[in-house]
């Protein structure tokens, strides 16, 4: 039986709706039922949880804060109560009645010691040192904002990654279904000899090409939601989905990016903490110079009975004493001098450190604003290269059913459909994880 040029066009119509049909149903297909729906909040919010690198961040800041509070209580007196007994060997001799220690040093041969001791010690380095604290625990927290940030940039790329390979398996499984469909009619019309064995060849060709890029694209997508799942789940295998991408979000404008970039960056803080912790190293390391005034009030008994009066004349044991201690610094060979030289080479560091964090900053920030702005650019080109791609292909299996073209402008119609829609899908992803970086950068991601 030969096909005529009307049953060929109806078979070619037919197959165009069965595509468009199977290609729905796999894009339902893809997504398992009772599978958990991730948004990417929910990513973010559990790749925090789970990722060791923003753990320890997360415990630097806190154990820095710590640091923090205990240079800060160091500065108040402190308060012990000591209690003490101590026991010499008699010298044979009588002291005010007493016995008489053998060790001259001991005042008698019991001796009791129970105090309240208040201590408080003033001086430029205990201040400098909280300080450095402040600025340490100032830093630590910037760090763990780029720690946060970082994360944050990696789980965008994994979840947009796994929508972006979802996307192609649906193309690549749509596009086989062409081919099987194409391979179909060339060995119809080969049946009917209106077509020379070749293009059946060529279709046939086509048709394994496809069936290598789906296999190759679905071990893809298993990849990419693997890499994801281990920042989510306990169990990487466990099934999920993530949210369909909606509409692309408007790119702001670059004076609203500058604005919000230039308060708050992570990066610019965690440098200029470094230069304050320095500052103050050189401070604390220059009140080496300068004597430590250390005060000390003790209440309580130091006497040979255990007792607030003793014997034999009733003595009164309970009272007090005030001591005041200065320390003047006179020489050390030059040590505190090197220790200031020290601090002051690690300061002019932090400085460089700082100018160069502001000019990578402005070009980060420049060449992330420039990237968004073309992917943005580029959307409505790549959906108009998919719609001529998709009526090429429609006017080429049209004249390849009425005889006016060869099976290879087929397959390079079927290849440029195919290679305009992944470009599309990886044009918005694209888009959306340059957007999300920008996000990242001003922080408001």
């Amino acid at each position: 039986m030969r096909w005529t040029d009307r049953n060929l066009l109806t078979f070619a119509a037919a197959a165009l709706v069965f595509l468009y049909a199977a290609g729905l149903a796999s894009a339902q297909e893809a997504k398992p039922s009772g599978a958990e729906v991730i948004s990417l909040s929910e990513a973010i919010h559990r790749a925090e949880q789970n990722e060791p690198t923003f753990a320890n961040a997360l415990a630097a800041q806190k154990s820095a804060n710590i640091d923090r509070y205990l240079t800060k209580a160091a500065l108040l007196p402190s308060v012990i109560y000591h209690n003490q007994m101590l026991y010499t060997q008699p010298n044979g001799q009588t002291n005010q009645g007493l016995a008489a220690p053998i060790f001259i040093a001991n005042n008698a041969v019991h001796e009791y010691t129970s105090q309240a001791a208040i201590s408080e010690t003033v001086g430029l380095k205990q201040f400098a040192d909280v300080r450095i604290a402040s600025a340490n625990a100032a830093r630590s927290s910037a760090e763990l904002e780029i720690a946060r940030r970082g994360l944050t940039l990696a789980v965008v790329n994994l979840y947009y990654s796994v929508s972006s390979f979802e996307k192609k398996q649906h193309l690549l499984t749509q596009a086989l279904h062409e081919a099987q469909s194409f391979t179909e009619v060339t060995q119809k019309r080969e049946a009917a000899r209106e077509i020379a064995h070749a293009d059946v060849v060529k279709a046939q060709l086509l048709l394994q090409q496809r069936q290598r890029e789906l296999s190759d694209g679905t071990l893809a997508a298993d990849k990419a939601r693997l890499e994801l799942a281990v920042l989510l789940f306990p169990d990487p295998r466990a099934p999920y989905s993530t949210e369909a991408a909606g509409a692309p979000p408007l790119l702001p404008t670059r004076d609203e990016v500058n604005k919000l970039a230039s308060t708050g960056n992570p990066e610019i803080r965690s440098a200029l903490a470094d230069l304050q912790a320095d500052n103050a190293e050189v401070t604390s390391a220059k009140a080496a110079y300068l004597p430590d005034l250390v005060l000390n009030f003790n209440y309580g008994i130091d006497a040979p009975q255990f007792a607030k009066h003793g014997r034999p004349d009733d003595i009164r044991n309970l009272g007090y004493s005030i001591s005041g201690t200065l320390d003047i610094p006179v020489w050390d060979w030059f040590s505190t001098q090197k220790r200031v030289k020290q601090s002051e080479i690690r300061r002019d560091v932090a400085k460089v450190s700082l100018t160069a964090t502001q000019r990578r900053l402005i070009a980060t920030l420049e060449e992330a604003y420039a990237e968004a702005s073309v992917a943005r650019d580029q959307l409505d080109l790549l959906d108009q290269s998919v719609r001529t791609a998709a009526e090429s292909l429609r006017l080429t299996n049209l004249r390849y059913s009425a005889g006016e073209s060869t099976a290879l402008e087929v397959v390079d119609a079927q290849s440029a459909y195919l290679s305009a829609e992944t470009a599309q899908a990886d044009g918005v992803v694209r888009y959306q994880t340059s957007l999300a970086g920008l996000q990242i950068l001003t922080g408001t991601l």
